[in-house]
């Protein structure tokens, strides 16, 4: 199917933001005013409004009153202004703020289900996860998260507590892992559990802080750039770049855990370490028990290609830990759209509460 064409807005967001990476525009210059740059590239002063909007939401500019807007994003340095909010634990309410998918849709999916597929759900799934799951899941993570990847890279596993014990069997346990400190505690407990070393890196406003990470014995990077818990910290685009710095030295891994990702209030795709990740060495984890239900233990690890080879030989013998039926009922719900629906649903209602 055609991709459809970009909004003005954000193909201007996405001109700007390569002119910052590539240092066109050096950090601390000033941006063109609303005006001139619409003059300038033949659009509105709204789209003009909605591209610097989106640069200050992203972490590459910030608006100061009264004169204008500036680049904040260096990659030399390794760090950026703290334009993201500022760091906050959360309380133990937030955890379980968002709405639960609404059980009448989801009561006529599994009917569905259980209709067109029949005996098919007693089937044993393949190794990584049905096919039906894994390809509707590759094509929502190109739609809303930047992420273009087969089917075959694609691992379904019965929650991230599990999919981090099959990392740890991947990259091994002989590694020292840095995680951020704080974070979520499950994070570092199964990572010992299964002999793993730790490295706990301290949080900044943006991100773990560049001297804790410059100065890590680490080879395997855990990170919650989204929004890291309990803190609330967002990694700027800065940060997240340093991120990959780091993982340009030989022989080291980031595990990407996009924790609560969906629920960004951005007006665009929140970019991900993993799609901007050119040496190929970034572990994408997710979950459906934040989105669809605290009950459905269903989570997904997406494989950098050229790790894909090594997870069959040393993994593959696994048996997938998830019913088929539980993933032939997520595949209907990201293919009928009611996932997105319902996602876009909770996002416009925390927009509107958060705008009072």
């Amino acid at each position: 199917m055609e991709e459809k064409r970009k909004p003005a807005y954000l193909a201007l967001y996405e001109a700007l933001r390569e002119e910052i990476l590539s240092g066109t525009r050096a950090f601390g210059s000033r941006l063109p005013s609303r005006r001139s740059l619409a003059q300038d590239r033949g659009v509105s002063p709204v789209t003009v409004d909605h591209c610097y909007e989106l640069l200050c939401e992203e972490g590459y500019a910030e608006s100061r009153p009264k004169s204008g807007y500036y680049v904040v994003y260096r990659e030399s340095d390794g760090f950026s202004l703290p334009v993201r909010p500022a760091f906050r634990h959360l309380p133990p309410s937030e955890t379980g703020s968002h709405d639960s998918f609404p059980f009448p849709a989801l009561a006529r999916v599994m009917r569905r289900v259980l209709a067109d597929y029949g005996e098919a759900i007693l089937v044993k799934p393949p190794n990584t996860g049905c096919l039906e799951l894994r390809d509707a899941v590759s094509r929502y993570l190109a739609r809303n998260r930047g992420i273009r990847v087969s089917p075959d890279q694609i691992v379904i596993g019965s929650g991230a507590e599990y999919l981090y014990g099959l990392v740890v069997e991947l990259l091994g346990s002989g590694r020292l892992y840095g995680i951020e400190s704080p974070s979520y505690e499950k994070i570092e407990r199964i990572y010992r559990s299964k002999g793993v070393a730790c490295d706990l890196l301290p949080l900044g406003s943006d991100g773990i802080r560049s001297e804790a990470l410059a100065s890590t014995q680490a080879s395997v990077l855990h990170i919650t750039p989204f929004r890291s818990f309990p803190s609330g910290v967002t990694a700027s685009a800065s940060k997240r770049r340093e991120y990959l710095r780091w993982a340009s030295e030989p022989d080291r891994y980031i595990v990407e855990d996009d924790y609560e990702s969906e629920f960004s209030l951005l007006r665009k795709v929140e970019e991900t370490v993993f799609a901007a990740a050119p040496s190929q060495n970034v572990i994408y984890l997710n979950t459906f028990t934040r989105t669809v239900s605290p009950s459905v233990r269903v989570g997904y690890m997406v494989l950098p290609s050229r790790l894909v080879p090594e997870f069959t030989q040393r993994l593959g013998f696994y048996s997938c830990s998830v019913p088929a039926f539980e993933q032939y009922v997520l595949a209907e719900l990201i293919n009928s759209g009611d996932f997105e629906r319902h996602i876009n649903r909770i996002r416009r209602n925390e927009r509107r509460r958060v705008s009072g």
